[in-house]
């Protein structure tokens, strides 16, 4: 809202103008919200889903998928540099563990806690916007419990599934399940089946035998799914929030003993346990620091989705 003491630019875009221009400032923004994201699918012990929450893109990402031809045109263009800085994550990071991601996998994945750490009072204050009752606190507990259970659980396994098309379709499935509920992580599941390498491998190569049937059962997936996720956000605000909620929590938890301190984590460092536990701390802090600034820059844009949602 504005007052008599604050001038307005005359050629600044109206926030509720579904036509106004899109800004770079914006369209940079969700680029790199997008790169996180394309980390978060592939990067262990993390959920592109948690992260697409996080960065307050998975609600309007559900709401378009479930309801495509609303606004089509703005939608598409509003999620264009989303799904190039998915890309880019995807591939980048591909690379980063085909080179040297086994050494340094621990603190990469502490950066990118401390992505969850900084933005979880936000997540909180979302779920109980509308309201908080006992049934959701039994929501997130729950929720907390089995996928952190479920995740612990996982971390002894140690199977060998062979590569092939109708594996790496399903492999896309299960990525694509991890847009969809926050806080699973296809990757471990990947890593259990002795997948998650080849896959690095052939997106790194550009193998269009893994990189294509991993994209069509992604997308199929978040398709086939969309509209369900999005009846209960519609249907039931609250649980759904406090249920993804418990999934960020918990596998957010559990990645610290199935990944971070998993038995050979220091070893494969090549650091000795002060050392570790100094580098974990430092990505940890950094991650929070950076989640912390990035907020500050997304709250600056917040009005062109309010805007694309409005119409």
């Amino acid at each position: 809202m504005t007052t008599d003491d604050t001038p307005i630019r005359p050629d600044a875009p109206d926030a509720t103008d579904l036509h106004a221009p899109d800004s770079v400032g914006a369209w940079l923004v969700r680029l790199l919200k997008g790169i996180a994201v394309g980390v978060g699918f592939i990067l262990p012990g993390l959920s592109g889903g948690v992260l697409a929450v996080i960065f307050k893109i998975y609600d309007p990402l559900i709401k378009f998928l479930a309801n495509p031809l609303k606004n089509f045109v703005r939608q598409v263009k509003y999620f264009l540099p989303v799904g190039i800085g998915g890309i880019i994550g995807v591939v980048l990071f591909s690379i980063v563990v085909a080179a040297a991601f086994g050494r340094y996998e621990a603190a990469f994945v502490c950066l990118f806690i401390g992505f969850v750490i900084g933005t979880f009072p936000s997540l909180w204050r979302q779920a109980g916007k509308k309201g908080r009752a006992a049934k959701h606190w039994v929501i997130l507990a729950v929720s907390v419990a089995v996928i952190f259970a479920i995740m612990l659980a996982g971390g002894g396994l140690n199977l060998q599934v062979p590569p092939s098309i109708p594996v790496w379709l399903g492999s896309g499935a299960l990525i694509g399940l991890g847009v969809i509920v926050p806080g699973m992580s296809p990757s471990n599941f990947l890593i259990y089946f002795g997948l998650y390498d080849k896959m690095a491998e052939g997106i790194k190569d550009f193998d269009p035998s893994v990189f294509i049937p991993l994209g069509i059962g992604l997308v199929l997936c978040v398709v086939l799914f969309a509209k369900a996720a999005n009846w209960g956000f519609e249907r039931h605000y609250a649980g759904m929030y406090h249920f993804i909620l418990g999934m960020v929590a918990g596998s957010s938890l559990a990645i610290f003993p199935t990944v971070v301190f998993a038995p050979d984590a220091i070893e494969k460092s090549g650091l000795g346990m002060g050392a570790f536990l100094a580098s974990c701390a430092v990505m940890l802090a950094l991650g929070v620091l950076a989640s912390w600034l990035f907020s500050k820059v997304e709250d600056r844009y917040a009005s062109e989705r309010d805007a694309i949602d409005a119409g």
